[in-house]
């Protein structure tokens, strides 16, 4: 047909403009690079005269040899694929993907774009995989060593292989690197990897269909807790929460902060709103859909709103919280609550009246005070510790009867007491007291006579062991005496 142009003169065209530009590039002075089975990302020099494009294979010299690498842009203006990215931008992406923790270096330099016969050598290095593996697995087995091999790499150049294990704590394997070195007869570096980066060496497809994010892009693995997959309304099985690795997928933090933002602007649950038919109760809310369920005041059933259309009903406004109102009765729970309805105070109770004690009367049979001769004046029989205790007051009782048993010793003396340390027969004894065995003085005395009763100091001390609670009931008096308690022993 005149005029028409034939397909091959296009492509020969378009061939012909690729070849122009192409020719008009110069060759990239530095590279951003992928090596290693862990992904590393490093950015190396370039000083040959090839122009490589994006996803080119290249052989760089890095720390640890040389090994083959994978192009993925250039830091400078005239890269080869015309999709070079400024060294600031970069920098930019490394600092928002994790900064410090982010694989990263500029140690090594790009040598060479690899050839076939490079490729083809990785490749017979890489068949030999298995069986590294298997030999190592079975002699860390022959040790006992509590570790798993993950995976083997072997480099390029062949100065090191590098065993990746698992383990869960520090291991000794001196003895397994040397049985490994004696075999392959070149240098063994055992690397000690996580469960993560375990899944990121061996794991393939997730789930969801895609490689594993740890081994596609994924170069910081952030922690994910169970809080993100509340917040996202996911089911909480663990088997199906988790990845490859046994943790809990990392994808659950991808949209955290997003559900975050969204959670913060819905309303609580079971606040009070006004809605376009009424006031009502927020029974449920939903995230991603921003809608909120409310039970209005005058309808049964729940009604779904956009948040936009609510509006907080404040306390004065709400029907629910006016005193005297019966809006309580119409509620969907069927249940009236005290106070009107309102949750905010307890409900109301009554008061009780305070209830008078009994006044307590002396016991019949309590001996009265009787006068120890003509003019003199009646002794005092010391009571029992709750007959002398005022109401309401229990400290009172050991006070009063301690005053009471020294204005008596001070009255009588060693006269109040009978021979071998009685007291006299017309004399009452007070219950509650026992009487004192024969050869024996005042309990707490250490066995005193009665001759060295009127020995102040002993008297002193006696009165401070009566006052401190010494000589229980059960006979024990206090340091120095082992007799039963007398009528001068502490209640």
């Amino acid at each position: 047909m005149p005029g028409s142009i034939s397909l091959p003169q296009v492509v020969l065209d378009l061939e012909e403009e690729d070849r122009k530009r192409y020719e008009a590039l110069q060759p990239p002075k530095s590279m951003v690079v992928r090596y290693a089975a862990m992904k590393y990302i490093a950015e190396l020099p370039y000083d040959g005269k090839d122009k490589p494009g994006c996803g080119s294979k290249l052989v760089v010299r890095t720390e640890r040899g040389t090994e083959l690498a994978t192009m993925l842009t250039t830091t400078c203006g005239n890269g080869g694929c015309a999709k070079a990215v400024s060294r600031k931008d970069m920098l930019d992406y490394i600092e928002a993907s994790g900064g410090r923790n982010f694989p990263f270096t500029t140690s090594g330099r790009v040598l060479r774009i690899a050839t076939v016969e490079d490729v083809v050598e990785q490749q017979r290095l890489d068949a030999r995989k298995t069986e590294m593996l298997n030999f190592a697995r079975g002699k860390s087995l022959e040790l006992n060593l509590p570790i798993k091999v993950a995976d083997v790499e072997l480099l390029l150049g062949g100065e090191r292989i590098i065993f990746h294990f698992v383990a869960e704590q520090w291991v000794d394997f001196r003895e397994l690197v040397k049985v490994l070195a004696a075999e392959y007869q070149t240098r063994i570096e055992m690397h000690q990897v996580n469960a993560r980066d375990e899944a990121r060496l061996v794991a393939d497809y997730e789930r969801c269909g895609q490689h594993c994010c740890c081994k596609q892009f994924l170069k910081v693995l952030k922690p994910v807790n169970m809080r993100m997959a509340k917040v996202q309304k996911a089911t909480l099985d663990p088997a199906k929460i988790s990845g490859r690795c046994g943790r809990l997928m990392c994808c659950l933090r991808y949209e955290d902060e997003t559900y975050e933002s969204l959670r913060k602007k819905l309303p609580r649950k079971q606040s009070r709103v006004m809605t376009a038919d009424g006031p009502g109760t927020i029974v449920d809310t939903q995230i991603l859909t921003q809608l909120a369920l409310v039970t209005l005041d005058n309808a049964p059933a729940p009604v779904a709103y956009p948040i936009e259309e609510l509006r907080p009903l404040p306390p004065s406004e709400d029907p629910l919280r006016q005193p005297g109102a019966q809006a309580a009765a119409s509620r969907p729970m069927g249940r009236e609550r005290p106070n009107g309805g309102r949750r905010d105070q307890p409900p109301m109770r009554t008061p009780r009246p305070p209830q008078r004690q009994p006044a307590q009367e002396p016991p019949a049979d309590e001996p009265e005070a009787q006068p120890s001769g003509p003019g003199e004046e009646a002794t005092v029989s010391p009571a029992e510790p709750h007959d002398l205790e005022a109401p309401g007051s229990k400290d009172a009782a050991p006070e009063m009867e301690s005053q009471a048993l020294d204005q008596a010793s001070d009255r009588d003396g060693p006269q109040a007491l009978g021979p071998a340390g009685q007291a006299p027969a017309d004399q009452p004894v007070s219950r509650g007291y026992s009487r004192r065995e024969p050869g024996q003085g005042p309990a707490g005395s250490g066995g005193t006579s009665p001759n060295d009763e009127g020995d102040n100091s002993r008297k002193r001390r006696r009165r401070r062991r009566r006052r401190r609670g010494g000589g229980g009931p059960d006979g024990s008096g206090p340091a120095g005496g082992s007799g039963p308690a007398g009528p001068y022993s502490g209640g």
